[in-house]
């Protein structure tokens, strides 16, 4: 009836399985929850339309963004061209963060140089310095995109140093001792055994950047989901604001969705 994990994680997976399955019910349990109460609360005008739009018109001007666009630009482009200021901020942040905060976190002295500026702009909001990226890099997505790689490359930092800072000294010494060089230690034991937290930190820094992507789009921006939100704001168009937010969950989820894939078929030693 049990067959136990040979993998050495100790686990029942049958009994692993039972848990993973009553907890899936548990969260379908809720979100019916939630949308009964949801079309109660419409339908029945407990809140008036332009605060809580029922499901069924979201649904319906949904369809119709599909089909003929929000402000004569279609649907597709308005999400594709907010993907592209995400993912390409995102890759910017892999290419920089992890190399510094891996250095950062094997290297004081580095440390000592990149340390401060990132915790001084990190715990500012995004708008504070987004006014001075528009001044200096302009309106165009230079400036969005920057705006959200310094959003994403925060979580990805920090995350890589003080995974460094986490491995277990026997592991250097014992390597020291055989006569690895600095760069033979940095190659096969820290970066191997820093990469489990260091995709924690990937995933929190596309959250992020996702979060940010209003941000980025409410300030000299035509396209995106993120001004589909702002700009149907303006004109209390509700509905439309609820599609922009439930596609950015349902897309967020997504990537974070594949972002777990990802991480248990490449980074399998996670927690071994």
């Amino acid at each position: 009836m049990f067959h136990y994990d040979k993998g050495g994680s100790g686990e029942f997976r049958h009994g692993k399985y039972m848990k993973n399955k009553s907890y899936r019910s548990i969260s379908i349990l809720t979100w019916v929850v939630i949308i009964t109460l949801w079309v109660i609360f419409s339908e029945f005008h407990i809140l008036p339309a332009y605060k809580l739009p029922s499901p069924f018109a979201i649904i319906k001007t949904f369809q119709d963004i599909l089909i003929n666009g929000y402000n004569y630009t279609s649907f597709w482009y308005h999400l594709g061209i907010s993907l592209y200021r995400l993912l390409l901020s995102i890759l910017l942040s892999l290419f920089t963060a992890i190399p510094l905060g891996l250095c950062c976190g094997f290297f004081p002295k580095f440390r000592a140089v990149i340390n401060s500026f990132v915790n001084f702009y990190r715990n500012l909001p995004p708008l504070a310095y987004y006014s001075l990226l528009i001044i200096w890099l302009g309106i165009d997505e230079k400036s969005k995109v920057t705006l959200l790689f310094l959003a994403s490359f925060a979580p990805m930092y920090l995350s890589s140093m003080f995974a460094v800072s986490r491995i277990n000294p026997s592991f250097i010494l014992s390597a020291e001792t055989f006569g690895a060089s600095k760069v033979q230690i940095f190659k096969t034991i820290i970066i191997p055994a820093a990469f489990p937290e260091i995709f924690v930190g990937i995933r929190t820094a596309v959250g992020v950047a996702y979060t940010t992507l209003v941000s980025a789009e409410m300030i000299a921006a035509t396209a995106g989901v993120g001004w589909m939100v702002i700009d149907a704001y303006k004109y209390i168009n509700t509905e439309v604001v609820f599609v922009g937010i439930i596609i950015m969950g349902l897309t967020g989820l997504l990537l974070d969705y594949l972002l777990t894939l990802i991480e248990k078929k490449y980074i399998f030693w996670t927690g071994k």
